[in-house]
């Protein structure tokens, strides 16, 4: 029988991520109930940390292999290879290091070391799958070409130019990436047809926000310069979907004051994402927001009254977050029952749900529902993760019609989780207006 000591680097870190993993299940099953809000907090983001760090392990050594071992005979002796030797370890150690950056460096504005740290984690998820597709197809040009094991300077030449090639291409997706998440959010205008809804309230305008994320990488300047170009659009209700901050409120407060500028007079309504269950601190969020005027539905509705008769109204409904159940976060979790309550089948209905898989649950549960709002997707926010997003999501981004009469509008993110960069995606702050039958 081996022993754990005989097993290669690679399989010694896939037991410890799956001995974290299983220690995260066991944390969330059994002692959910038993720990306190900050305790709990404290050790699932070291859980989480963990676990990415240890999975990627097994790609750094993968990466170091690639772009350093390769060249080590030929390059010794050379001090630009230390150089380089150097400058990858320190990226590979930045990358790492990033999700702890959530335990100690949250701040009103984001440090240069989260900053740095997420943007080396960006450029190691491309490095990583430019290094695996080029292998791959390298290996898959052998076995077409037939070539036998006799290695000559041909493919000593070829396996060079993998890394070097993998290289250059992740620093040009990295510098665009970059370059695209530092632009402004992008104003998409959405018409939508909401059946049910009352005459008077043709074009109102709801302007829909989602996965802002203030924590590492995002702080107070970002959030007032959205904040400024939702007011610039002058909407009748703005809506918060999920994610808003991926720290306590108590920490991040000075960052959330440009939240308070807000001032739709159909109101503010935010619902909570995943990453709000994440921080452990939804009690005191909801009261942050309240003192903002932005008023959170907990599994709740309000009747929005058309502004030129009383008489006239739809139901804003809001659901908890499904990962609050997961969590098992208590006096939390998706209740669309509770969330529609009061809520009458001869008025329009229009629900706010972060994830859109619960988005596909309210449908298949209540398919009356008229318009679901929802986030979470980010839109991939970079490649490769695009194509990860798309097969998990029974929505990825944009508009969809189900049926006859009920539409989905997924948001791709109004900032961005962690790495700021974009690939493939774009932030986007969303005005929908909603037109009458």
């Amino acid at each position: 029988m081996i022993s754990f000591k005989q097993l290669p680097v690679e399989a010694k870190a896939a037991v410890a991520a799956g001995v974290v993993f299983f220690s995260m299940m066991l944390s969330r099953s059994y002692l959910a109930e038993k720990l306190d809000f900050r305790m709990r907090r404290w050790l699932l983001r070291l859980q989480m940390a963990l676990f990415a760090n240890t999975l990627m392990f097994m790609g750094s050594l993968h990466v170091w292999r690639s772009t350093v071992t390769t060249f080590t005979r030929s390059s010794a002796a050379s001090s630009c290879f230390m150089l380089w030797k150097i400058a990858v370890f320190m990226f590979l150690a930045l990358a790492h290091s990033s999700f702890f950056t959530l335990l100690f460096l949250v701040a009103e504005e984001p440090y240069f070391f989260s900053l740095a740290a997420y943007t080396c984690l960006g450029a190691y998820i491309i490095l990583i799958f430019f290094l695996f597709t080029l292998g791959s197809v390298e290996q898959a040009y052998k076995f077409l070409a037939g070539r036998g094991t006799k290695a000559g300077n041909g493919n000593k030449n070829r396996t060079a130019l993998k890394p070097v090639l993998a290289v250059l291409l992740t620093v040009v997706l990295t510098v665009v990436g970059l370059l695209n998440a530092s632009r402004p959010p992008t104003v998409n205008s959405v018409e939508i047809p909401v059946h049910k809804l009352p005459s008077t309230m043709n074009n109102l305008k709801v302007v829909l926000l989602s996965d802002i994320h203030l924590g590492p990488t995002v702080g107070k300047t970002k959030l007032a310069m959205i904040v400024r170009m939702v007011k610039a659009l002058k909407p009748d209700i703005t809506v918060i979907v999920g994610d808003l901050s991926d720290a306590e409120a108590k920490i991040i407060r000075p960052a959330v004051e440009p939240l308070g500028e807000l001032d739709s007079p159909l109101g503010t309504y935010f619902v909570t994402g995943n990453h709000e269950y994440y921080t452990s601190d939804v009690s005191n969020w909801f009261e942050l927001l309240k003192s903002f005027n932005i008023q959170p539905l907990h599994n709740e509705n309000v009747k929005i009254v058309s502004p030129k008769s009383t008489s006239d109204w739809f139901c804003l409904a809001g659901v908890d977050d499904i990962e609050a159940d997961v969590l098992r976060y208590s006096g939390h979790g998706m209740d669309l029952k509770k969330a529609l309550r009061g809520c009458s089948s001869e008025h329009a209905i229009v629900l706010l749900a972060h994830q859109p898989i619960a988005a596909k649950w309210a449908l298949q549960e209540r398919p009356e529902i008229n318009l679901i709002l929802s986030g979470h997707t980010h839109g991939g926010q970079i490649f490769p993760l695009n194509a990860g997003a798309y097969l998990l999501n029974p929505f990825f981004v944009g508009l969809y019609q189900v049926g006859q009469n009920t539409f989905v509008y997924v948001s791709p993110g109004t900032m961005y989780y962690g790495i700021p960069m974009r690939l493939g995606s774009r932030a986007e702050i969303t005005e929908i207006i909603l037109r009458s039958p």
